[in-house]
């Protein structure tokens, strides 16, 4: 018997995430279970109702899904609006979505997700913010974007907007998680923004293209946002401000936390405070991001013709401190090797590993030699 097509898997894993009551932690249990979604969809309903977590209400929908639940008019409308549905067997799914607890089944992208998207720092923050954590949100995106990072947010009115615009404004990649589906834009007024992110970078959601916005889906959202992030940002929240939740999966999901600090006296940078005095790194430009982030799990090409990143410090060094950087490994060189590699003098050389040093990127060794930390 002949493998399914790839397209008749991925209409079985659609329709089988479009049952109600079968999210992302369901679906996988089932695929573990019976080896595939088309073998899911094919159970018989008493041995879905074996599957623990799946009550005889949820599998009599399951059982009956091929019938009712149209997935191909689901994935026709992808097709007109320019939607790809990725799973995670795909190439192009983010290995670091796969690190968390629950990954979505499957995404919806509107624009493209690119392997430099892996070296991302989520900004978020309040809707209803002021002057100040508009400027100071901006400020920080346009940077990120400057050097190289990906910038994350959620499309939100407030500080998420202006995380985005900042990260064009710095002719940089920014990535927007929506809560609902990518048939309509939330909110509204943000459908030019949409459209000028799509052609920076994505717009991504795991609900199904006609799915409103909803309170419930904003958490689970956020759970994407830091999934996606080497870090969290948070810039301006109220002590329930939905942001919190994004730092909450971060801690969670391993991911660094960070905080602007603001006036003592202003409760839109309350909940910031709270997460300072809770141990997230206070942030004041740039540089305060990058040196906090340890090593990358996988070496990422930032560029193609430039030498991999394996920290994201690297981003903000100089051609020649990249140069430096980039002829280093884990096999000990000396000074004189470096020298002759590189072309530069005895003195160059010198200053630049004194400051790569400092920035913990490399390590001396005796001798003295040095290895790429």
């Amino acid at each position: 018997m002949s493998d399914p097509s790839p397209d008749s898997t991925l209409l079985d894993l659609l329709r089988l995430t479009l049952v109600p009551g079968v999210g992302p932690k369901t679906c996988r249990t089932l695929i573990e279970e019976f080896g595939s979604a088309g073998a899911v969809l094919d159970a018989r309903e008493s041995e879905l109702r074996e599957v623990a977590g799946v009550g005889g209400k949820l599998a009599e929908k399951i059982s009956r899904a091929r019938r009712e639940v149209d997935a191909e008019a689901e994935l026709e409308l992808c097709r007109k609006q320019g939607v790809t549905v990725v799973s995670r067997s795909d190439k192009s799914y983010p290995p670091s979505l796969v690190e968390i607890p629950d990954p979505p089944s499957l995404l919806y992208v509107r624009g493209s997700i690119e392997p430099a998207d892996q070296i991302a720092i989520a900004l978020v923050g309040s809707r209803k913010c002021t002057s100040y954590g508009l400027r100071i949100a901006e400020k920080l995106a346009t940077s990120l974007a400057r050097v190289g990072v990906t910038v994350i947010s959620g499309l939100a009115r407030g500080i998420d907007a202006a995380a985005h615009r900042g990260a064009m404004n710095g002719g940089g990649r920014t990535l927007a998680v929506l809560a609902n589906g990518l048939a309509e834009v939330y909110p509204p007024e943000h459908e030019d923004l949409a459209r000028e992110v799509v052609a920076s970078g994505a717009l991504i959601s795991e609900s199904p293209m006609r799915q409103g916005p909803l309170a419930g889906l904003f958490p689970q959202r956020n759970r994407i946002i830091s999934g996606l992030s080497l870090g969290v940002v948070v810039v301006e929240a109220t002590p329930r401000s939905g942001s919190l939740s994004t730092a909450k999966h971060a801690t969670d999901q391993n991911r660094e936390v960070f905080a602007v600090p603001g006036p003592v006296d202003s409760l839109p940078s309350r909940g910031c405070h709270y997460l300072i005095r809770d141990g997230a790194k206070l942030v004041e430009t740039v540089d305060d991001i990058l040196e906090e982030l340890g090593p990358l799990v996988r070496e990422v090409k930032a560029k193609p013709e430039e030498p991999g990143i394996r920290h994201p410090a690297e981003l903000s060094l100089s051609d020649q401190e990249r140069m430096i950087v980039g002829r280093l490994d884990h096999r000990p060189m000396s000074v004189d090797e470096l020298i002759v590699g590189s072309g530069l003098t005895a003195s160059q050389v010198m200053a630049t590993l004194s400051v790569l040093e400092m920035r913990r990127l490399v390590k001396r060794l005796p001798g003295p030699r040095f290895v790429r930390a």
